[in-house]
């Protein structure tokens, strides 16, 4: 059994910053990718930020130089540090770790937490 847990959600106003930090544990061999993608009520659910297992970051369109994401790869946590904060930035965060039980590419499966909630109003 694996569990992903994220923390560090809350309320903040327009251009303050947060830090989420999401941590995978359980029977976990090996971690591929971790990512963190959020989800506003009615719309689907978008990609913020990826970090490789090699350390290769992605960005969704318009958090890059905002977010920024990084990983602790021997404690098997991520984190995403978001800057100067807007009020559409308001959503369920999410965390995703790909990761396999045998340590083996081929049966990687993605793992989500339940989600920390982001709320950025005056």
């Amino acid at each position: 059994q694996t569990h992903v847990v994220e923390s560090g959600g809350g309320s903040v106003q327009p251009g303050g910053s947060l830090k989420l930090s999401c941590r995978a544990s359980g029977n976990i061999r090996k971690i591929f990718d971790m990512a963190w993608h959020r989800q506003v009520p009615g719309k689907q659910r978008e990609l913020v930020a990826l970090i490789s297992d090699g350390g290769r970051t992605t960005y969704g369109d318009s958090f890059e130089g905002r977010f920024t994401i990084s990983r602790d790869y021997a404690l098997n946590t991520v984190y995403l540090q978001m800057n100067n904060l807007k009020p559409e930035d308001t959503a369920v965060y999410y965390c995703r770790s790909e990761h396999s039980n045998t340590g083996n590419w081929y049966d990687k499966y993605d793992d989500w937490g339940q989600g920390t909630q982001v709320t950025v109003s005056s």
